[in-house]
């Protein structure tokens, strides 16, 4: 079974629907802890403001929950479900995070300039189709062309401490970690439910993943 995290910050319907398509396991949307400690495979999904995912996350008593799935199943966390791995989000004047890697998130106008190196305007929140680079061999890749392009809707990037997690990069003012990957864990900050084929290739590449690298 795969449980997709409900604590009211994710595309979980959109997330859901794409999981079904790539898998004939049982997809469960669920806030219980019961439930996703049973489950096989973690979705962390997430969309929306770091404070107000992490006060979500204490009401529901899912905190300690997702740290310890992330250390014993195989866990895809998406979009703000990456970035909330990290201990310290700037968004919202900063909040602590759940700090499962030491690092930070931080705001974009903070760190590129107004336009990138062609003189194109760089809006933000960074919102539409862009590549990704694998700098990482991983299962997840699997079927998944080098700088295929994926559905970014943010703000806000990565930036850990341990660069060995990196799994894929992203161009966008400057190079930022888009993908994250270490032992039974991939985050990606893109919308794979978003991204037509790559992404659910990525999606059917985690459903069949046992969490070894």
């Amino acid at each position: 079974m795969i449980a997709v995290i409900d604590y009211s910050m994710g595309n979980l319907h959109s997330v859901h629907k794409a999981l079904q398509h790539v898998t004939n396991e049982t997809v469960e949307i669920t806030s219980s802890p019961d439930v996703i400690n049973k489950a096989d495979h973690i979705v962390f999904p997430g969309q929306g403001a770091a404070r107000d995912c992490m006060s979500e996350l204490h009401k529901r008593e899912l905190v300690d929950v997702v740290k310890q799935v992330a250390i014993s199943k195989p866990f895809l966390g998406v979009c703000m479900g990456m970035q909330v791995l990290m201990e310290h989000s700037s968004e919202g004047g900063g909040v602590d995070c759940i700090g499962l890697y030491e690092g930070k998130v931080l705001y974009f106008q903070d760190h590129i300039g107004a336009t990138d190196e062609n003189g194109e305007r760089l809006k933000i929140p960074q919102m539409g189709w862009n590549k990704v680079s694998h700098t990482q061999q991983h299962p997840l890749w699997n079927g998944i062309k080098e700088n295929s392009r994926f559905y970014f809707v943010h703000s806000y990037f990565i930036a850990p401490e341990d660069k060995s997690i990196i799994a894929g990069e992203t161009d966008y003012g400057i190079t930022y970690p888009s993908a994250i990957a270490k032992d039974n864990v991939f985050a990606i900050q893109a919308h794979p439910e978003k991204s037509a084929d790559d992404g659910l290739q990525l999606l059917k590449n985690f459903t069949q993943w046992d969490g070894n690298v």
